[in-house]
């Protein structure tokens, strides 16, 4: 049975859960991190020497980094559909992914701590102003993007719109405005119908 290690407050957990629940798959999850502890004791620093969440155990084997997660279950349960066969296909969903966690991840970040992680007497606008200024051009490039295409690498489903998904829905959980995005706001829609995004993206932001 796999099991995940991993808190469900957690982007990068929500990412795996949600590819998980994707491909149907028996497993244990395991509150960790932060409250919950777990991620520094040596048990688990023996499994992930980084010290986060989340950790993926299959039998023996043992990955961490949640978007390598996502592509190992992909590629180890959903050739051709999740994980695309076609090489273009898949380095263009590869580099979406890559794009979540280098730059949108990395814009958006602050905002979310000062609003949610952050108590109210403590918050730093000057902080939310720049990361809105930096996300937002981020989250026009996707609207462009998403005008051409339904799905983030083309006409399906794949495993590079699960880490945008949980960034999106991070982002627009936010108390703040946003611009109109048409065209992000309709795949949102389409990837929000997907049964297998319940217990992620119907989740609060925490």
């Amino acid at each position: 049975m796999l099991r995940l290690w991993g808190r469900t407050s957690s982007i990068n957990v929500r990412k795996v859960l949600w590819t998980l629940q994707e491909l149907g798959l028996p497993f244990e999850r395991i509150d960790a991190g932060l409250a919950y502890g777990h991620n520094h004791t040596p048990a688990y620093l023996a499994k992930n020497p980084n010290a986060l969440v989340p950790l993926l155990e299959e039998g023996d084997f043992t990955l961490w980094e949640s978007n390598a997660i996502v592509r190992y279950l992909a590629a180890s349960h959903a050739m051709g559909t999740l994980y695309p066969e076609d090489l273009r296909q898949r380095f263009d969903a590869e580099r979406w992914m890559d794009w979540q966690q280098t730059t949108l991840n990395r814009a958006g970040g602050p905002a979310f701590i000062q609003w949610i992680r952050t108590p109210a007497e403590q918050r730093q606008p000057a902080v939310i102003a720049q990361s809105v200024a930096a996300t937002e051009p981020l989250l026009q490039m996707l609207d462009a993007h998403l005008a051409k295409r339904p799905w983030m690498a083309g006409e399906h489903f794949t495993m590079a719109d699960i880490p945008i998904g949980c960034e999106v829905h991070r982002w627009w959980g936010l108390p703040q405005p946003r611009p109109a995005l048409p065209n992000l706001a309709s795949w949102y829609t389409a990837v929000q119908a997907r049964p297998a995004t319940r217990g992620v993206l119907d989740l609060p932001l925490s």
